[in-house]
């Protein structure tokens, strides 16, 4: 092979592996409120939409909110239409800044919520300092992390 060919076959490789390699996930805004219902460990994950069915969490082994491994980090997402959403189970960072607070949890996603993020309020309050019900519901931004992180 000709070394102009060798050389053009090597970087056309190369190229193709570099652009095949995924781009890192941009933060998205989003609002962020609180139910504390989520908070309730022996509630039954029957009561949200991720429960059965090929993607629910009861499909997997897990029967109520404590028995998941983010618990008190569970919530509702956006990213979650309705019941059996393929985003189930899906691990999220959320981040939080207002000058004086920054701060970043990640939450397992186990309900709908079209409006944003509904999380427990013990998540919530460790977002915002504590600040949950003062606040009642912040703008902040999340992105999709591995499901590791979430410990599934």
């Amino acid at each position: 092979m000709k070394p102009t060919i060798l050389f053009a076959s090597a970087f056309l490789a190369t190229f193709n592996l570099v652009a095949a390699a995924p781009a890192p996930a941009e933060a998205q805004k989003v609002s962020i409120s609180y139910d504390p219902k989520y908070d309730v460990g022996t509630s039954s994950l029957n009561t949200v939409s991720c429960s059965n069915g090929i993607y629910g969490l009861v499909t997997q082994g897990y029967t109520d909110f404590a028995s998941l491994p983010t618990f008190p980090n569970i919530g509702g997402a956006i990213t979650i239409p309705g019941w059996n959403s393929p985003n189930c189970g899906k691990c999220y960072a959320l981040h939080y800044s207002n000058g004086r607070i920054d701060k970043t949890i990640n939450v397992l996603a186990v309900d709908a919520a079209p409006g944003g993020f509904n999380i427990g309020l013990q998540a919530m309050n460790t977002l915002t300092n504590g600040m949950a019900v003062e606040l009642g519901r912040v703008d902040a931004t999340y992105v999709e992390v591995e499901d590791s992180v979430c410990g599934l």
